[in-house]
Order: structure tokens, then C-alpha cells, then sequence
């Protein structure tokens, strides 16, 4: 695994990542370096043939992640950037535009990455933490862990992806709309409730150890599947029947060829543990 300077990434176990977010002093919140090279690794490790399955979590007790470190952007983000470059309205927003859209894809090379990504959060999990954790596609909480779309509080809308995927994770319309305006702290228990995590546990040691299992039984299937039917659940998702349907019979008259499938038939008929060669 490569070394980064606001990210820990070892290997648990085969084919499996681990990636921490590692800034806990600071209650791991971002700043424009960290989500920079938070694209590079998940772009990293989304072609790595030695990955099969991520884990996503934020290192030390207190927090998943607090978001975006308010005092770093006050300090040198994307308004004190524009400050002194030009006083038209429309060009400082092109600006701030360009600077969003970057932000926007760093944090979506989670949601792209081409291995599916286990998010464990615990303690605090507000703002950016919710546009990173709609990315991943299996969320696991604590019970003692507090999550908030925070972005209202400090007088903005959230614009890096909880207000697009929000909606789409989870069944209640009013469910998003009651948190996102309120900003509201919500438990994970009530995450569970409305569907936005799929398994809350006691502590963090028992969500990792959760989060593991789950990865652990990823990698061990055909990643040629695997990583398939990530792409074909993110299709269906934003896309009419139709057009999702045509897509998949599309992407299978390719994979179906695979010798993965023979592989596991076979294991299921002799009663043995398939192996898959790497992708």
C-alpha cells in the first residue's frame, strides 16, 4: 500500500483495503489538501488488481469526520481564493463554480470507484461526512455515533452531494428534507430505521469488525460480478427501466463470458470454495 499524508491504507485481509481518514486531533474534518488526495487514493485503489472490496472509516474515538474544517476554509478557501482577482460578480463565480466541481469530484471518486466501498462511521459524522458516506455503497454505524447535514448552520446548502444522493439512499422525501433543513443531529438508530445504514453496532471495534466480515465476503466472490453489479445498481439508479435494462443486457453479452461463471457453477456443485483470478 502507498503512503499518504492524511490517509492511513493497509490490507486487513485479502483483497480487502482499509482507508482511514487520519486526522483525529482535528476530528478528522477536511481541508482542500485532504480531499485532494482523497480522489487519488480511491482512483488508486478502484484499478488495483490486488483490491477487491474498501473499507472507509476515520481514525482515533471521537469522529468519523466533524466535515470541512470551517476555521481552514475562512482562512484560505474558495472566497478568500477569489479575493482580489477581479470585482464581476460573474467571473468570481465561475471561479468558485470550478472550485466546487473539483471538490464535487473528489468526493465522487468514492461513488466511482470500481470496488464497492463499506463506509464505518462512529462519533461525529456531520456534513461532509454525509456526502462521503452517500457515496460508499454499504453504510455501518455505532450507536453512539451523531450525524447531521450541517451545511444550513452555517449558512449554506450542502453542494458536494448529500442533497443529490440523500434522496436516493434512503425512502422518505420528508425523512431528507425534515434533517437537511433543520440540520438536525440524528442517531444511528434512527439512520437504521429510515434505511440510510445497514447495520448499527455497539462500538467501533464491532463496526469495523462488521465492516470486515462484509468485506471479507465481497472479495471472495467473482470480482468480475462484483464489480458489475456495482455498476448496474448505479445505472438503475439514475436512469428510466428502459434505458437500465438495455445497459445491462449490453454490459452482460461481455461479461457473461467470463470464466468466473464456469468457476462458480462448478464450486456449487462439488461443494468447494471457488478462486478467482484477479481482475
Amino acid at each position: 500500500m502507498a503512503t499518504y499524508k492524511h490517509f492511513l491504507v493497509d490490507t486487513p485481509a485479502p483483497y480487502v483495503a482499509h482507508v482511514q481518514i487520519n486526522r483525529p486531533k482535528k476530528l478528522n474534518a477536511f481541508f482542500e489538501e485532504m480531499w485532494l488526495e482523497l480522489k487519488v487514493v480511491f482512483d488508486t485503489l478502484s484499478v488495483s488488481p490486488d483490491i477487491r472490496a474498501i473499507i472507509l472509516s476515520g481514525a482515533g474515538d471521537r469522529a468519523f469526520t466533524a466535515g470541512l474544517d470551517v476555521q481552514a476554509a475562512s482562512e484560505a478557501g474558495v472566497l478568500k481564493q477569489q479575493e482580489g482577482k477581479t470585482s464581476d460578480v460573474a467571473r468570481k463565480a465561475v471561479g468558485i463554480k470550478r472550485h466546487v466541481q473539483e471538490f464535487q469530484d473528489c468526493i465522487s471518486s468514492i461513488e466511482k470507484c470500481e470496488k464497492p466501498v463499506i463506509c464505518v462511521m462512529h462519533g461525529i459524522a456531520f456534513g461532509l461526512g454525509l456526502d462521503i458516506s452517500t457515496c460508499a455503497d454499504i453504510r455501518i454505524c455505532t450507536s453512539d455515533v451523531r450525524f447531521s447535514v450541517k451545511e444550513v448552520d452555517i449558512g449554506l446548502a450542502a453542494d458536494i452531494g448529500t442533497l443529490s444522493r440523500l434522496p436516493k439512499v434512503v425512502g422518505s422525501f420528508s425523512w431528507v428534507k425534515d434533517v437537511s433543513l433543520s440540520a438536525r443531529i440524528f442517531s444511528g438508530d434512527e439512520a437504521l430505521r429510515v434505511g440510510f445504514v445497514s447495520h448499527v453496532l455497539e462500538n467501533k471495534e464491532a463496526a469495523l469488525a462488521k465492516g470486515l466480515e462484509t468485506a471479507k465476503l465481497l472479495a471472495e466472490k467473482s470480482p468480475v460480478a462484483v464489480q458489475g453489479t456495482k455498476e448496474l445498481l448505479n445505472h438503475a439508479r439514475d436512469n428510466k427501466l428502459a434505458d437500465s435494462l438495455r445497459y445491462t443486457g449490453v454490459w452482460n453479452s461481455a461479461a457473461i463470458q467470463t470464466s468466473d461463471v464456469e468457476r462458480a457453477m462448478l464450486s456449487g456443485l462439488k461443494k468447494t470454495k471457488p478462486r478467482f483470478e484477479k481482475l
